[in-house]
């Protein structure tokens, strides 16, 4: 029984965990990019607090859940951050918190600038004992809750103008180097991406559409192509987002931006072919607090 347990708690978490990172977080591609790229931290001057919430599976007991709360103020050519993650999938849960350091380089034309981010922090994985199926004090739990937490960390770089996006990262570092961490949710590789806005009127009418291309990849899966585009609307008050992912997926989202600093976003994230048959998608909400001055 102790080995049904503990085995059963790894292969049930890990592969949902997995999936979160084939499916990531909808609002790291446009409304919160600080979340898979440390150099957007502070990218404005001033403050901005962003959280999400995702759940998949819905009405499936023990289905993933993916939490997140980012913080990030920009002072000159300084960018500061915070940035905290929860996972849970049956049995495992995971808690991520890194710290950002982010240099934000003007060029020739001010619109032009070159973004260099360091991320450092820690991550810690473990069984929880109040949903175990058994005896909670189950010798082989306790040697895998009692893994060490462990170092981890992001570096990304970015070039941005008034048309162009052009950045990519290398998230969980420590997962990078160091090959035989043990990974059940840091399974990020690296992540890519380009993007270019188009203006439509001006003033209250201003119309943007913003295409962008994606590329990333996860350890053990075959590395993944994003591409859709964002649609904002009375002056960027009104956001529609639409993503196909190669794994045969697609994410689409629906927002308001109250006065540029209070944004809400609804985004749905359709399942993979593999499993469109037995299961919905992902629903996420995004909430935005935003103080920064542009």
């Amino acid at each position: 029984m102790r080995k049904i347990v503990y085995i059963m708690a790894i292969l049930i978490g890990a592969p949902v965990l997995l999936k979160a990172q084939l499916n990531p977080l909808g609002s790291q591609f446009y409304i919160n990019q600080y979340l898979i790229n440390p150099a957007f931290a502070g990218t404005d001057q001033g403050l901005k607090i962003n959280g999400a919430f995702r759940k998949l599976w819905s009405g499936i007991s023990g289905a993933p859940v993916s939490q997140s709360l980012t913080a990030d103020y920009g002072f000159s050519k300084v960018g500061i951050g915070l940035n905290v993650a929860s996972e849970s999938a049956g049995l495992q849960r995971e808690i991520r918190a890194v710290a950002t350091y982010a240099y934000h380089l003007k060029l020739n034309n001010e619109a032009n600038q070159l973004h260099f981010g360091l991320s450092g922090g820690f991550t810690n994985q473990r069984l929880e004992n109040n949903d175990v199926n058994g005896d909670p004090n189950d010798p082989l739990i306790g040697q895998y809750n009692d893994r060490k937490t462990y170092i981890d960390g992001d570096f990304g770089v970015a070039f941005t103008s008034s048309k162009w996006t052009i950045q990519g990262s290398i998230p969980n570092l420590k997962s990078f180097f160091k090959k035989e961490t043990i990974k059940q949710a840091d399974v990020n590789v690296f992540y890519s991406a380009i993007s270019y806005k188009f203006n439509f009127n001006e003033g209250l009418n201003l119309v943007q559409l913003e295409p962008k291309v994606a590329y990333r990849g996860v350890k053990g899966f075959d590395n993944i192509w994003d591409a859709g585009a964002m649609v904002s609307i009375a002056n960027k008050r009104i956001l529609f987002t639409g993503l196909y992912h190669s794994n045969e997926s697609g994410t689409f989202g629906l927002g308001m931006d109250f006065q540029n600093k209070y944004l809400v976003n609804a985004m749905y994230t359709t399942e993979t072919s593999a499993l469109s048959g037995y299961t919905n998608g992902s629903f996420e909400l995004n909430l935005r607090l935003n103080l920064s001055k542009k």
